[in-house]
């Protein structure tokens, strides 16, 4: 895992975050990954950082902490163009962590999977900038390691190299069990297949595929199972058509068999940055030459400025700490108004109050649900379900709920309303009219827009109805017990679609506020399983372990299988899941954790609710816990793997969809 957070992203904290760590304030998450979890963090001049901590199970570990404190000794050494500086690290202290430049932007992945290829300046920008990273790690006897588009960051500023010298301490890469392959399949030079080496010749191996890769959008030697990709990588020569001439010489070069035949990364930074001068039209600063690696990518590039509001928001407090203090504050706002106005009216059914503006919930407007159709109390509401709580909720009975009435769903409210806004992540839009209620039914209704880039609005979603369940779950039952409202329900509302339920659940019961497949995966191991079986998890550890690519024939075999399984029935249900996009060999992974007995799948395929997430979750598990079950049966006692998992992933982390215990077919998911 990087430790610049893509994307430019802040989620918000978690319960036990800590409040600071050195001297750097804690303002949410940029991610987490097997060996440690990154923090968005402000340093006391308000410089944005980003933080990464190492988890207790490495910490205590003498051998990590050692080669931790030597890794972070040596990347102090590494400056240069288009890295990302280390600003400050402490391996000595019982969370060991270390603190990088925030940057902000896509990784080379994203971009290419939502804008397609790199081209002219910016395409030489980025391959003068990556060779130039390099070129300074090299010169300061570090070998990178893992050489990827995942580990390039597209900031305004220029391309980003990240986990300089860092990556395989961090993550593990160095040390490895008996007869696994490090790195990543497609970015593995011939050497490393062949025994193991890698050093600097292999960076320059993997940026040459690097840069193909930004030119036209494909892997060079393809994509498919590990071995079939070594065996393209060993044998065959980089499919380049696309790449433009010019750079095809200098990428042809670096994708050399033969280490030897390959160019140092400084002399192929030095080709890139003439080609780069030569298309430089703009006037730079006087004296400008190819060796002025910044300016001349600054140039050309051409990538938006980002922003996130989330920098500017106070650390996130315990959300039942924050019900408590918004209606405490409230009250003191309503006293320093000299008590000329009350913040809620006791009786007041039309949830506003005349002369009193700025006081109570804003009435609604024309568009939103409760202005246009009938009250929850009326007889057209009590045709949908007659007026029940039983029954799925709908948009017709979203459309039927109302405004907040009386002191009670007015302070119900204000608190979700309060606690969401400190949860909410850019690109979805939250309004103060879009909390109703539904008291037939017993619903609470938020509904919401989508404002941006869908990619990562699982992740929000899914924290938004954390923070609203846990809301509901404290206010109702503590400070107004006499409501009726048990459930909780979100829809999306955004313009030029139908309104679409995505999240609903039952807040008393659901006490933990799990999401649907949390719930499964926490129930889902057999009956008669051992206790160990039953209380299986899937781990951060064990999904990081799952994916450093395994060089046994069966497991190879196995993932192969299964990955085309899901494959063919993603493709044949896209008609359920709402999408045209196909599902590719690139889009899926699956993987081992030998330790905890599990297989991984993890896919980045996008879907657009929580409803269609769950059946591609249970599909995805269905068709891995059969792969287990028959791999048992065939290989009895000495297939080791009993467990599977199956997540989904993006720029803001990844969600664990479905987990289990394989023991037969027929208590496999359907």
């Amino acid at each position: 895992m990087s430790v610049v957070g893509a994307g430019g992203r802040v989620l918000p904290a978690r319960p036990g975050d800590p409040a600071r760590i050195g001297p750097y304030r804690i303002v949410g998450r940029l991610g987490s990954g097997g060996m440690g979890t990154v923090h968005a963090a402000l340093a006391p001049d308000g410089v944005r950082v980003a933080v990464k901590v190492i988890h207790p199970a490495q910490a205590e570990d003498p051998e990590f902490r050692a080669r931790f404190r030597r890794e972070v000794e040596l990347s102090r050494r590494v400056t240069g163009p288009c890295l990302v500086p280390l600003l400050a690290a402490d391996p000595d202290a019982a969370a060991p962590w270390l603190a990088t430049a925030y940057v902000p932007g896509p990784t080379l992945t994203e971009h290419l999977a939502a804008h397609g290829p790199l081209a002219g300046g910016s395409l030489h920008a980025f391959a003068t900038g990556t060779a130039s990273a390099l070129a300074a790690i090299h010169a300061a006897d570090v070998v990178h390691r893992d050489v990827k588009p995942q580990n390039v960051i597209l900031s305004p500023a220029g391309p980003r190299v990240l986990d300089f010298g860092i990556a395989h301490a961090l993550d593990g890469t160095s040390v490895t069990r008996t007869g696994v392959m490090t790195g990543t399949p497609g970015w593995i030079s011939p050497e490393h297949y062949r025994n193991g080496t890698a050093g600097p010749e292999g960076d320059v191996f993997a940026w040459g595929a690097l840069v193909a890769y930004a030119a036209t959008g494909r892997l060079p030697f393809g994509t498919g199972a590990p071995d079939v990709v070594a065996f393209r990588v060993m044998s065959e020569p980089a499919q380049l058509d696309g790449v433009p001439e010019g750079l095809l010489e200098i990428v042809e070069g670096a994708l050399a068999k033969a280490p030897d035949e390959r160019p140092p990364a400084a002399e192929a930074a030095e080709e890139c940055a003439g080609l780069l001068a030569a298309q430089t039209t703009q006037v730079v600063n006087a004296g400008t030459e190819p060796t002025m690696v910044g300016e001349l990518v600054a140039v050309q590039w051409d990538m938006p400025t980002l922003d996130d509001p989330a920098w500017h928001v106070p650390p996130v407090r315990s959300r039942r700490r924050t019900v408590a203090m918004v209606l405490a504050a409230a009250a003191v706002v309503g006293a320093l108004a000299g008590g000329a106005m009350a913040l809620v009216p006791e009786d007041d059914t039309s949830g506003a109050r005349a002369g009193a503006p700025g006081t109570a919930t804003p009435a609604i407007p024309s568009s939103s649900p409760g202005a246009e159709q009938p009250s929850a109390h009326t007889a057209d509401a009590k045709k949908d379900d007659g007026g029940k709580g039983d029954g799925r909720a709908s948009a017709d009975a979203w459309r039927q709920a109302r405004p907040a009435q009386g002191r009670g769903e007015h302070d119900v409210a204000r608190a979700v309303l309060h606690d969401i806004g400190v949860t909410q992540v850019e690109g979805m839009e939250i309004s103060p009219q879009t909390v109703t209620f539904h008291e037939p039914r017993k619903e609470v209704y938020l509904s919401y827009r989508l404002t941006g880039d869908e990619a990562g609005r699982l992740y929000a979603e899914t924290e938004i109805a954390a923070a609203m369940c846990l809301t509901l779950q404290d206010v109702i039952p503590r400070l107004h017990p006499d409501l009726p409202y048990r459930k909780y329900v979100m829809v999306n509302g955004t313009p030029g679609r139908d309104p679409l339920v995505t999240w609903e659940d039952d807040f008393l019961t659901n006490t933990r506020c799990l999401s649907a497949a949390d719930a499964d995966a926490a129930s889902d191991a057999a009956p008669d399983e051992e206790a160990a079986g039953q209380d299986w998890q899937p781990t951060d550890a064990g999904l990081a372990e799952a994916g450093v690519p395994s060089t046994d024939r069966t497991e190879i075999q196995v993932a192969d299988r299964t990955a085309r399984k899901i494959i063919e029935a993603t493709n044949g249900m896209r008609q359920t899941l709402g999408t045209d996009r196909t599902l590719g060999h690139e889009d899926i992974s699956v993987g081992f954790d030998p330790d905890g007995s599990a297989m991984y799948v993890w896919s980045n395929y996008v879907m657009w609710n929580q409803e269609q997430v769950e059946t591609w979750g249970n599909m995805a598990a269905g068709e891995t816990c059969r792969a287990l079950v028959r791999q048992r049966r065939a290989g009895g006692s000495t297939w080791p793997y009993v467990h599977y998992a199956v997540a989904q992933t993006g720029a803001s982390g990844y969600q664990i969809l479905h987990s289990g215990t394989a023991t037969t077919e027929t208590e496999c998911p359907t």
